[in-house]
This record gives C-alpha cells, structure tokens and sequence, in this order.
C-alpha cells in the first residue's frame, strides 16, 4: 500500500515469526495493523513511535474507522504539534492483543476459527518486541523517540529498558512502573463484569455475533471512573439531574453522570473487542519492570544513553505523581538523562489525552533539544 506523506494510511504487516512470549509459548505468525505519518529521512535518523493506551489503537492522528472521530491524540501529533510530520517518521502501531488488526483473540488460528480464550497470555514486554519485529521490517534501526501516556508510557519504559541501543528520547507520560494494587483491583473488576455476562460463553461469541456488550459496557463504565477526577466530575456533572426536575424514584438514569457513564460504556462496545480487554488488562496488571530487572527499578536503566522526559498531572489518582517520582529516582540512581514535571489539570488521568497546552510545550522542548 502506498504511503501519504501528510495524512497517516491504515497499513497491516504478516511477519513470520516466531515470537518468544514471556509466558514460556510462541506466536508465529505475527500481524501488526499499524500507520505511518511523514517520511523516514535518508539517515533513517527522525523515526518517532507512539505507543496508544489500553482502549487506543493506531489510529493516532486519523478519521477513526469505526467511529468517523478523529484521532485520539491530534493535540500532540499532526503538523504544527509536537510530534510532527514534517520533521518526523510518525509509527503507530496497535499493540499485540488489541483488535484492531494485530494479532489478537478476534484473529483467526489455523483452524480457521477465531482464537478466542486459545490466544496466548501476554505482557508489555510482549507488545515492545512485536514492534520492534515491525520497525526491523520498516527499516527503522534506532527511533529518536518513543513517546506514550498511560499504558503507552509502559511501553516507553519498556522500550528504554529492554532496547536501550535503539532510543535516543523517552517520554512517559501519566504512566508508572509498575500496576498498583489497587490498578490490579479495577480490572479484575471490570474482567469479571465481562465474564459476568452469560454472551461471554467463556470467550467464544465470535461466530455467535452477539458479544457480550453488557458486561463490556460496565466495564468501561467502571474504568472510566478512574481516567477522571473527583473536582472533574463534581465540575462537569455534580448532583444534577439528567433531562427530568425531580427524582424518578425508580432506577433508570437520574444523574447526569450516570447518563454519562451509560454513553461511555454503550458507546465503547461499538470499537473494541471484550476479549482483547481481558488479555491487555492482564497484560498491564502484570508489567512490573523493576521485578523483570532483579527487583531494583534502576537495574533496567543501568548505562543508557536514552534521554528520559517524565509528565505527570496534580489530579490523577490513577498514576499518581509519585510513580512518576520513582521512575525519576530509579534514573537518578542509575546516572541517566531524566527530567521531570508535574502539571496542573482538572482533568484527572485524562488529561494527557485533552487540551493542556503545557504538557505540549514540555514534549515539544524535549523533542527539539534531542534532535539538536
């Protein structure tokens, strides 16, 4: 498929494989749906790959397919934005287990049905090879960054760590680590409500063609809760009633916030897979880099040259600005690049993917004094 330079094209790749995944099994072959914006310069020097969070894909700067919405971060990539296609070679890939168009549970095994709960468990480490498997077929030896929020910040740690050789700059933004306890606690939540629900039928709906939208929608609901922030929500909704005066006494959708939450969760099932949200909740609640380097944080960044630039935001209670401390501290220690900023936002976790212009201003800094 041909390339255009200024808007990014849905592209998809079948690579041979096989690929080791930290579980003990193997996946071969491998297909990664991934897009591209801008041009690989002549020194194959400008390559820039963002990594999308839990529900992204990589449609990262396009019309969403599905959805016909723009794409999830054309604040901070697209031209005049930090990550810019006139400077840059744009990679967007959807990570391993996802369902728009990389391997996954929705794919199809040899036998020609759908793999369903037969996919292999995966990790974050998991989702980096697979795309370093991809950037190998593009060409692209060394990126002059990896930039990602939230899960994609996980990648971005795990790029830094597990290919160190091949990132100049890594920003992480809104990230942390390692999943907390309580992170663990909401996803297990959120499996369970799509395990719940009787269309699951222990993951093969597939040919069914009757999901178990139900249970997917609640746990988007659930989910979603934790993206925003208590002054957010109390701004935005408060106590306020939706389309009605008073009370109905009953239990449909009083609040304005529940409405909003039902519109969340209704409108979620519409783009994503259940299945792939089990397998990618799973995979974040067991990313854990300091366990994966002999139980030190700073082991999995000894003697990098990489350049690290580190956001969090004063409201987000998902990953507080203290994981993004220990990130720092673990920098610090192992004598790497590192700096670091905590913005002010309403908007919670969220907010690395709304208007802060400031976050913007700090990724675009950092960018431009790397490629100095």
């Amino acid at each position: 498929m041909e390339h255009d330079e200024r808007f990014g094209r849905a592209r998809s790749v079948t690579l041979a494989g096989p690929l080791a995944l930290d579980g003990g099994q193997s996946l071969a072959p491998v297909t990664i749906a991934y897009e591209t914006y801008g041009t690989l310069n002549a020194e194959r020097s400008n390559a820039v790959l963002v990594c999308h969070a839990l529900t992204g894909d990589q449609h990262v700067a396009s019309i969403h397919p599905t959805t016909g919405k723009p794409g999830w971060w054309t604040r901070m990539v697209g031209e005049g934005m930090p990550v810019d296609p006139a400077r840059h070679f744009i990679v967007c890939a959807n990570v391993l287990g996802s369902c728009m168009g990389s391997s996954g549970p929705a794919m199809a095994a040899a036998d020609g049905t759908s793999f369903a709960m037969r996919f292999p468990v995966i990790t974050i480490r998991d989702m980096v090879r697979a795309q370093g498997l991809l950037l190998d077929h593009l060409g692209v030896g060394t990126l002059a960054a990896v930039v990602g929020g939230s899960m994609g910040g996980m990648q971005v740690l795990e790029w830094a760590a597990t290919y160190p050789a091949r990132v100049r700059s890594a920003v992480i933004i809104a990230s942390a680590p390692r999943h907390s306890a309580q992170n663990i606690a909401f996803h297990e939540v959120g499996r369970q409500a799509i395990m719940a629900d009787p269309k699951w039928r222990g993951g093969d709906y597939y040919e069914s063609e009757d999901p178990p939208a139900a249970g997917l929608a609640v746990a988007r609901m659930a989910a979603h809760i934790t993206y925003l922030s208590e002054a957010g929500l109390t701004e935005k909704f408060g106590r306020r009633l939706q389309a009605r005066d008073t009370k109905g006494f009953g239990f449909d959708a009083d609040f304005q916030v529940e409405s909003y939450l039902r519109h969340q969760g209704i409108s979620f099932v519409d783009r994503f897979d259940a299945n792939s949200y089990l397998y990618i909740t799973r995979a974040m609640d067991y990313f854990d880099l300091a366990e994966e380097h002999g139980g030190l944080l700073a082991n999995a960044f000894r003697g990098t040259k990489t350049r690290f630039c580190l956001v969090s935001f004063d409201t987000d209670w998902l990953y507080p600005t203290r994981e993004s401390r220990s990130i720092v501290q673990a920098l610090n220690a192992a004598g790497a690049a590192a700096s670091f900023v905590e913005l002010s936002s309403p908007f919670g976790h969220d907010a690395f993917l709304l208007d802060v212009p400031e976050l913007n201003r700090v990724v675009d800094g950092f960018l431009r004094a790397g490629e100095r």
